[in-house]
């Protein structure tokens, strides 16, 4: 019977050690493909910042920006975006409150270029995407940029709470952990994605497996009857709303679950 497998990339198909994806889970998620199962990423990251080192395991799909641009078998079935308007009022909260916030879309992230971001998670984030020669818009106010969500970095919680004043109109606050926060579009979620893909599929909640290790997993850890957190995952609370808790990603997590679920022999 075709089963399906939903994997989150950063600490669940990455080894939460050095970052890199474990020779093992490749091979896993390799053989079970040859096997007839399908496999797909499901992460908060939108598509661009898929890197190729991912793409080129071999998955059939993508759910990328928790739920808002999802691709089958190589075509792009679902794409949801903010207006210029709505990412310009955030763009100015995000200027009134001082934090930093970084836009994402399906081809390109952005950070404010009006202002260099000042939280040292947020500057190592920019350096990131500067290493990887990512080419960031220079002009926010031009009516063709649009985002599809978006996270922040602030360094006092009066900071937040004013800045969702405008953005909690439009998306749902998903506490990260620290100062850090990420905005997805109301009504969307990794686990909206997933429902989405069994549709085009025509697969059932049963046949579906997530994989996940921190609360932006929580919508499609808590959505299948069967769901994996990895061991590393934090906060520890996952593990009791999940099905089965494997090792961690850098021990074999993925291969030992899609082992324990019959994916592979």
């Amino acid at each position: 019977m075709k089963k399906i497998a939903f994997f989150d990339i950063d600490g669940t198909l990455t080894s939460e050690i050095d970052g890199e994806v474990p020779k093992s889970a490749i091979d896993a998620i390799r053989a079970a493909r040859t096997a007839g199962h399908l496999m797909f990423i499901n992460t908060g990251r939108c598509f661009q910042n898929v890197e190729p080192r991912f793409r080129e395991i071999g998955f059939d799909g993508y759910v990328c920006g928790c739920g808002t641009n999802i691709y089958c078998d190589g075509k792009e079935i679902l794409h949801i975006a903010q207006t210029h308007e709505t990412t310009m009022k955030l763009l100015h909260q995000a200027r009134k409150t001082g934090v930093d916030i970084a836009f994402e879309s399906r081809k390109e992230v952005a950070f404010d270029p009006a202002r260099a971001p000042k939280h040292p998670d947020a500057i190592r984030q920019y350096e990131d995407f500067v290493e990887r020669r990512y080419i960031m818009p220079e002009n926010l106010e031009n009516p063709n940029f649009f985002c599809d969500k978006f996270v922040i970095w602030f360094e006092r919680p009066e900071q937040l709470a004013t800045f969702r004043e405008v953005s909690d109109r439009y998306f749902e606050c998903i506490d990260r952990g620290g100062n850090f926060r990420e905005f997805v579009p109301h009504g969307y979620s990794k686990a909206t994605g997933i429902q989405y893909v069994l549709d085009y599929y025509k697969l059932s909640k049963e046949d579906a497996y997530a994989f996940g290790d921190s609360n932006n997993d929580l919508p499609m850890l808590s959505y299948l009857p069967n769901s994996v957190a990895m061991g590393n995952a934090s906060p520890k609370s996952l593990f009791s709303q999940v099905s089965y808790v494997t090792k961690n990603a850098s021990a074999n997590g993925i291969s030992l679950a899609l082992k324990h679920f019959g994916f592979i022999s």
